[in-house]
């Protein structure tokens, strides 16, 4: 089934980040080594319960002083790997920085399609919106970042409709958005052999692409970031995605993490001088108007 220039064996080879990088181990192995010295060093309120499924959890990391802006990070994992304890090592920078730090779990294929599991990220920050008065939190200042297939979540969520969803949601549930190596056009993975496991077909394909959708007005800025050394098809996608997002006038900041694979690129946004972690605190700590 091939797709814009690429054979089967081709589109595989686009999105089959783990042969791009072999050392890929390494890098999960080194952050699940980091998450749990973070776990260990800093306040948390671990497996907080947003519905009943033991992947329905986060993990809470607060900061300092009380009321406080919140990040809340989706993993990635294409859908169906990792798990939210492999990334509590984000916490640490921004929570030294005045910033409270919510690390989404969620259910994963091919136990669940991929419809529940966009559903468990909105529950999760219903959860949250609810939870952050007594967790210490600002409710107001929530934003999101994500790293691929949580980059992919993050975009979607922007989109929701969250007064529908419950009426006591406001409309600007999201403050703003960050997605690392995001995937935006799910139709390259329907074609793919990611497909085997996410059973993902032309409805799905259609209402959980973020590029076929554009974000809710009140959900704020978007910062889109993809490593220089990652594929042209992920290239692809944050072109794509940023240029629907500019004709449509929505703010939105693209960067190209020069040097940094799939793997390199997530771990900008836990170092302090990379321009990752830069533009996600400039946009937590922006003046609210």
């Amino acid at each position: 089934m091939p797709y814009r220039e690429y054979d089967q064996a081709g589109l595989d080879a686009q999105y089959n980040n783990r042969a791009i990088v072999p050392d890929h181990a390494a890098y999960i192995d080194s952050w699940a080594t980091r998450s749990a010295e973070a776990r260990r060093h800093l306040s948390v309120d671990l497996d907080l319960a947003y519905g009943d499924d033991p992947r329905q959890r986060l993990d809470f990391f607060p900061a300092p002083q009380r009321d406080a802006p919140v990040l809340a990070f989706i993993h990635g994992g294409y859908w169906q790997a990792l798990d939210k304890q492999h990334f509590s090592h984000v916490a640490p920078l921004f929570v030294a920085a005045g910033i409270a730090v919510a690390v989404l779990g969620y259910r994963l294929a091919p136990a669940q399609r991929m419809t529940a599991i966009a559903s468990d990220i909105r529950a999760a920050l219903a959860f949250l919106y609810r939870e952050l008065p007594s967790l210490g939190g600002d409710r107001a200042r929530i934003h999101l970042a994500g790293h691929s297939a949580g980059g992919h979540l993050a975009a979607l969520a922007a989109q929701t409709d969250w007064p529908a969803l419950s009426p006591e949601l406001p409309p600007g549930l999201v403050r703003g958005v960050c997605s690392i190596s995001g995937l935006y056009d799910l139709e390259p993975i329907r074609r793919s052999y990611l497909n085997e496991v996410l059973a993902l077909d032309t409805a799905e394909v259609a209402a959980l692409s973020p590029m076929a959708h554009l974000p809710a007005k009140a959900s704020g800025p978007l910062l889109l970031a993809v490593g220089g050394a990652e594929s042209a098809e992920y290239h692809r996608q944050q072109a794509d995605y940023t240029a629907r997002l500019r004709a449509a006038r929505h703010p939105v900041q693209a960067i190209i993490l020069e040097g940094r694979h799939h793997f390199s690129a997530a771990d900008a946004l836990a170092e302090p001088d990379s321009p990752l972690f830069e533009g996600v605190l400039r946009q937590i700590l922006a003046p609210r108007f």
